[in-house]
C-alpha cells in the first residue's frame, strides 16, 4: 500500500520496494497519465538515450574508421573459379 506523503507544497507517493523491484523502476525517470480516474505509472522508455555521446567518446579515442577498401574494391568471382 502506498500513501501520499506532503513535499513542500506538492505531495509524493511512497512506492514500497518490492513494487519497485517488480515492475524495474529503481533509478529511472517515470512518466504519470491518469488513466480511467487511476494514476498510471512507468519508466520513460528512451531506448537510444545516450548512444550519440558513446559514439563520440570511441571516436575520440580510437578515431573515424577507414573504409575496408581492400574487400570493397574487390573484384568478384565466380564460385566456379575458387578452390576449396
Amino acid at each position: 500500500m502506498a500513501h501520499l506523503v506532503r513535499i513542500g507544497n506538492s505531495q509524493g507517493v511512497r512506492i514500497p520496494k518490492p513494487l519497485i523491484e517488480q515492475a524495474h523502476l529503481e533509478g529511472k525517470e517515470l512518466k504519470f497519465e491518469v488513466v480511467n480516474g487511476g494514476l498510471f505509472i512507468a519508466p520513460i522508455n528512451e531506448p537510444r538515450k545516450g548512444w550519440a555521446e558513446s559514439i563520440n567518446k570511441v571516436l575520440v579515442v580510437h578515431g573515424k574508421e577507414v573504409l575496408d577498401s581492400e574487400w570493397l574494391d574487390s573484384e568478384l568471382v565466380d564460385s566456379d573459379e575458387l578452390e576449396w
